[in-house]
Formats: structure tokens, C-alpha cells, sequence
């Protein structure tokens, strides 16, 4: 159904329209006539400015009630971006358009030149808004918390009866490093280091959260060995009252290492210890057979340091007497000497690496030289 009416403004006539639906609203300004309406009509409605809060440590940007990184060397994209998230198009508008023209004013203030086109009751209509972004500078919740020395977590990397080796303790900073920077790529801005503290016996990590903690205390003894106990500590109660713990994470490396050589309790000779991921692995200087042993409640197995095989020294190959059984020279005392005779050993080989300790004078297998 139509109807035929006049400009409630200026009176001339307006053309024919369609009624709207039963029970719908009617927009008071459909009354009036195109000049009327487009005198009053605004394609864009545009804030005075628009603010972009930016952390000057990290340059992300917060946005709603959050920190969001963006990765920008300059904040032209987000002040476009930021703009045309505050900008809104008169709902009569069709077959919209829009361009911007950043001008850059100075360091902290960018003018943003704002085109629009549109069509409103089949008539074209442009308009052009001038829109300043003024960036602010600010301090992150992440970058305050790591300025301030926050940390909620520390893993604590120590050996059983020993100090862990430097490569030990590099490696462990490593995992904790690479998995922190994992957690920063999906997106955790709440996971970071605080400071890692080299002390006497072992290596210090303090990290941002409980979860981060663990997750790493976890990945160093899946790689190195060992075990992990944890000491919660009370702080401190959060605005709702809830208890507030700080957790060390004690990371126990195990007492032999890939490398050592060792006299289990068993009998059976020298072991080279191959793994400490999990059990203990490794080979049987005597006989050349595999040898694992479980770390019992995370104990090392029963056995004594005979050294390891940095101490092995290359010696002459005298003679191969039978299939078990071979005779070297003795590197120390240039006595010839016959020895057990183990499946890796060469028997053309003409020099052979030897492992001499108070259990004996054992041979090595040449790979395990190459660290």
C-alpha cells in the first residue's frame, strides 16, 4: 500500500512510498523530501579523535581490556585499523566505499583523511571526515610485572651428588627459553622469564607462572633425566581472597651422565652409561651387551664412578687371542696385557681406545669418543 504525502518541512510534495509493515517503526525524517533530508544527513559519523594506547617497552597495543602485540615498526596500520573500528556509516547507505590517506604530523600524531561514497534513496552521496589518531605511550601489564621483578614459579636445577655440568645447565636454560618463546608465538602474553640466576650448585629459572614452571620442569627432566619435587610457598591472598602460592619446581638430575663409566653392583663389569632419559642405558664394557637399570623412586641405580670416557686413551693392539679375549698394550705401563674382548671391538683394527680404572683395563667403543 502507498501513499502520497507532503515535506512536514519545507511542504512540497514527496514522492510515493511504501507503508512500512504492520507493527514496524516509522523513520520520522522518511517524511521529509530529498533536499530536507540530505541537508541534515551525515554519511559518516566520526569521532572528534581517537587515542591508541601503545606500550613503550614492547609496542603492543591495548585494545578493549587487554594488550594485544602487533608487530608493527610503525603504527600507521593500527591507527588505519583503529580509525575505521570507530567510524560508523549511516545505516540508509548502500553499495558503501571507502578509502583512507594517512598523514603522518609528527612522531606521536597521525591525521587520518577518511573518503566515503555511498548511495541513499538512489542518490549518490560522498563525504570526506579528517580524523586524528594520537598515540600514546604506556606500560603493558606484562612489561610492568617483568620491570617489577614478578615471578611466580622457579625451577631450580640441581644434580644428585654432583654439580650439573655446564652443558647441563645451557641446555636446561635453553628449554626453558624455547618453550617461553613458543608460548609468546601462540599468543601468551603472560608467559616470560624474569631472570635467570647461575649459582653454585646449579641453575636458577623464574618464571611468570605456576603452569610455565612445571611445564618446564617437565621438558628438562624428559630430555636430561631425572626427577621433579615441588615446594609450594603462601605469599600472599588475591582481591578475591584466594590463597596465592609461589612454586619451586626442584629439578634432580640424575648422579651419572651419558658418558660416565660405571661399576654396577651387580658383578657383571664396567657399564658406559649411553641415556638417563627415563632408565639408565648402556653398554657392558666386557661382553659389548646392552645394560639398562630403573631409577628406583628417581634414585640412580647402585653403582660406583669409575670415571668416564674422556679418561679412554688409544693403545696397540697386540694380539686377537680368541673370541673373547684380546691383548693390548697398557697405555700407562707399556705392558701387554690380555683383556675381555667385547662385541664392538674390531678385530682388525690396529689401535683400540682403552678405559683403564681400578676395576681393570676395559675397551671403549670408538664412537663414544665423539661425544
Amino acid at each position: 500500500m502507498t501513499s502520497r504525502e507532503f515535506c512536514p518541512r519545507c511542504g512540497n510534495p514527496v514522492p510515493e512510498r511504501d507503508e512500512p509493515l504492520p507493527g514496524s517503526p516509522r523513520d520520522r525524517d522518511e517524511a521529509l523530501c530529498d533536499a530536507c533530508y540530505f541537508e541534515d544527513f551525515d554519511l559518516v559519523d566520526a569521532p572528534e579523535r581517537v587515542e591508541v594506547l601503545v606500550c613503550s617497552s614492547c609496542g603492543a597495543v591495548h585494545r578493549g581490556n587487554r594488550w594485544v602485540d602487533v608487530g608493527a615498526r610503525d603504527y600507521t596500520d593500527v591507527a588505519v585499523e583503529s580509525v575505521s573500528e570507530a567510524l560508523g556509516v549511516h545505516v540508509k547507505a548502500e553499495d558503501v566505499a571507502w578509502a583512507v590517506e594517512p598523514e603522518q604530523v609528527d612522531q606521536n600524531t597521525i591525521r587520518m583523511h577518511c573518503y566515503f561514497s555511498g548511495v541513499v534513496r538512489g542518490t549518490p552521496v560522498e563525504e570526506e571526515v579528517v580524523v586524528p589518531v594520537k598515540i600514546s605511550r604506556g606500560t603493558c601489564q606484562r612489561c610492568g610485572r617483568i620491570a617489577g621483578g614478578y615471578y611466580a614459579g622457579v625451577v631450580q636445577v640441581r644434580a644428585d651428588e654432583r654439580t650439573p655440568t655446564a652443558d647441563e645447565e645451557r641446555r636446561a636454560v635453553e628449554i626453558a627459553e624455547e618453550f617461553v618463546a613458543d608460548r609468546e608465538e601462540a599468543g601468551d602474553r603472560d608467559a616470560f622469564i624474569t631472570e635467570i640466576d647461575e649459582v653454585a650448585d646449579g641453575v636458577d629459572v623464574k618464571v611468570s607462572t605456576n603452569q610455565l614452571g612445571q611445564a618446564i620442569a617437565n621438558r628438562i627432566t624428559r630430555e636430561l633425566g631425572g626427577r621433579v619435587n615441588t615446594h609450594p610457598t603462601l605469599v600472599t591472598e588475591d582481591e578475591d581472597g584466594n590463597e596465592v602460592y609461589r612454586v619451586t619446581y626442584a629439578v634432580r638430575l640424575p648422579e651419572f651422565t651419558p658418558g660416565d663409566i660405571i661399576d654396577p653392583s651387580d658383578g657383571e663389569g664396567p657399564v658406559l652409561v649411553r641415556s638417563v632419559r627415563g632408565n639408565l642405558k648402556g653398554i657392558r664394557l666386557v661382553s659389548g651387551e646392552r645394560y639398562e637399570s630403573s631409577f628406583e623412586e628417581g634414585e640412580a641405580p647402585d653403582a660406583r664412578s669409575l670415571g668416564t670416557v674422556e679418561d679412554a686413551a688409544e693403545t696397540t693392539v697386540v694380539t686377537v687371542e680368541d673370541e673373547h679375549a684380546v691383548q693390548v698394550l697398557d697405555p700407562e705401563t707399556f705392558e701387554s696385557k690380555t683383556i675381555p674382548r667385547p662385541d664392538f671391538f674390531d678385530p682388525d683394527a690396529a689401535t683400540v681406545p682403552v678405559f683403564k680404572s681400578r676395576a681393570g683395563l676395559h675397551v671403549v667403543p670408538e664412537d663414544a669418543l665423539d661425544g
